[in-house]
């Protein structure tokens, strides 16, 4: 679990591919400390298991479906990547729940700078969108952001100069492809209401 804070921008330093397996090796400092092997981290918004470890860079294995379902796959050596530790249960909670599963892609449309921020456009399939709610919260790249506006195929966002300077957001153009995570509670209780859990658990 996490909480769409960035700890820090890591970089990608290889992409390890041998058939269909693929693996990513990232440079980072802060994420480093603590950092043990079979732990996991979030880079863009996806948790990844870290399969090896040293001093100045860990390295994790991509699956199948990681590639599909998110932008890591398309990942080249010196590319940045947002890096988060899982979070601890004494932490302060200052995002939002972010499990780390990354359910759709999302593209930006427009950026519209306005006054010292940029509002983001962001074209979102629907079968996400209808968990999103205006000054609610999703993940974009791991990044817990809060939602200005909601369209029928769009949501908007306010990217802050803190948010532009410490993440990938401030580096991606109209076009970037980005890892979207709904608001973790408000799925389960769109589930709740749809009658998806009315099924009471026997034993």
């Amino acid at each position: 679990m996490f909480t769409g804070i960035i700890e820090e921008m890591g970089r990608v330093e290889a992409v390890v591919s041998q058939g269909e397996n693929s693996g990513l090796r990232i440079a980072a400092k802060i994420v480093m400390a603590g950092l043990q092997t079979g732990e996991s981290v979030s880079i863009n918004g996806a948790c990844m298991t870290v399969s090896d470890l040293e001093e100045k860079h860990f390295s994790c294995d991509l699956s199948p479906e990681t590639r599909r379902l998110t932008n890591l796959g398309d990942l080249q050596a010196g590319d940045p990547v947002n890096l988060e530790r899982a979070m601890r249960l004494n932490d302060r909670l200052g995002g939002h729940m972010v499990s780390g599963h990354v359910e759709a892609l999302g593209k930006i449309i427009t950026k519209t700078p306005q006054g010292n921020a940029v509002i983001m456009t962001i074209e979102v399939p629907a079968a996400l969108l209808k968990y999103c709610v205006p000054k609610g919260s999703i993940a974009l790249d791991g990044v817990s952001m809060t939602i200005n506006e909601l369209r029928e195929t769009r949501l908007s966002i306010c990217v802050i100069p803190h948010t532009a300077e410490m993440t990938t957001l401030g580096l991606k153009g109209v076009g970037a492809v980005l890892n979207l995570e709904s608001d973790l509670i408000g799925r389960y209780v769109a589930r709740l209401l749809e009658g998806g859990l009315a099924t009471p658990y026997t034993t």
